[in-house]
């Protein structure tokens, strides 16, 4: 549904994104993730044709980014990190304009309008202003406005970016029922919002490419080990070594809350013969249990260890 090669784009002298290459299947959501500067909101624009490239190709839907713009305008939806909102038009009119200019037919717009007022949870503020409402409200309707002409893309650059914890939980439920009929771009410095929303993630480091997968397969090829968390009620001097003794264990680590972080080789069954040795030594077994990488381990992973900053 989306393909870009080895997308490049200058800022005078400064390349801010270098060779891009990667595709989006129909009805994927994914998570496109990178620290500030990383090229992230170039890429959005240039695939919602607001700015050309330097080089390379970007396709949507098979149409061409460059030669015909106004073909992918028709079939995507884009919410800019800052929302295109006039500040004082009333909420109905301007999504009015906003379907207007997105060419859905006269007779089509009350319908229209009453769709993303209802999946964006704007009845209550619909005759109001713009400018009285809330952030997190600005937000949806800025949603609402990607969202008018039923766009079969959607792509969105920091959503969640300003608002306070129960407005981000509204948004990200909305985007998750979204989700389920759309294919979705999404940019979000919130890393457990990518997580719970997105399948697979692309990282982009520097204007480069730095990992696209499934999070899954971002923990298999990354962590080279397997890691058990151990809590017991007892403090001994002998757990670490007793559990060092264990064969697969590569190295065991004492936590501040009394617990030991143990690094083994992978498919060791280790977390049985560590629950057996804690039984059988007394020690007082609370809690065993395997520690996945999370995805802040693998964002921190490829954008600063590459630079050589340990993490």
């Amino acid at each position: 549904m989306i393909a870009i090669e080895n997308l490049t784009k200058f800022y005078g002298p400064r390349r801010a994104i270098n060779n891009l290459s990667f595709t989006i299947d129909k009805g994927e959501v994914v998570g496109f993730l990178g620290p500030n500067g990383a090229g992230k909101s170039t890429t959005m624009n240039i695939l919602a044709c607001i700015i050309p490239a330097s080089s390379g190709t970007a396709r949507v839907c098979g149409f061409d980014v460059f030669e015909q713009s106004l073909e992918i305008r028709k079939i995507i939806g884009y919410l800019p990190e800052t929302p295109p909102l006039y500040q004082d038009m009333v909420v109905e009119d301007y999504l009015k304009f906003a379907a207007a200019i997105r060419r859905v037919a006269s007779r089509n717009i009350p319908g229209a309008l009453d769709r993303v007022i209802d999946a964006c949870r704007l009845k209550d503020v619909r005759k109001r202003i713009i400018g009285k409402l809330s952030k997190g409200f600005q937000q949806r309707v800025g949603l609402a406005q990607a969202l008018v002409h039923n766009p079969d893309i959607l792509i969105l650059d920091e959503p969640t970016i300003g608002l306070d914890p129960i407005q981000i939980i509204e948004i990200r439920k909305l985007i998750k029922e979204l989700a389920q009929s759309h294919t979705i771009i999404l940019s979000s410095h919130i890393l457990p919002e990518i997580t719970q929303i997105c399948k697979r993630v692309i990282i982009i480091n520097e204007g480069e490419i730095a990992a696209v997968d499934s999070l899954e397969g971002l923990t298999t090829s990354l962590h080279k080990s397997e890691r058990i968390l151990l809590k017991v009620r007892k403090t001994l001097d002998e757990i670490p070594s007793q559990l060092k003794s264990l064969e697969g264990v590569l190295s065991v680590h004492s936590q501040e809350d009394g617990g030991f972080l143990i690094e083994c080789d992978h498919n060791t069954g280790l977390q049985d013969r560590v629950a057996r040795l804690s039984l059988d030594r007394d020690w007082g077994l609370v809690e065993l249990k395997p520690l996945a990488m999370t995805l802040e381990d693998i964002f921190l992973k490829l954008t600063l260890e590459e630079k050589g900053v340990e993490v």
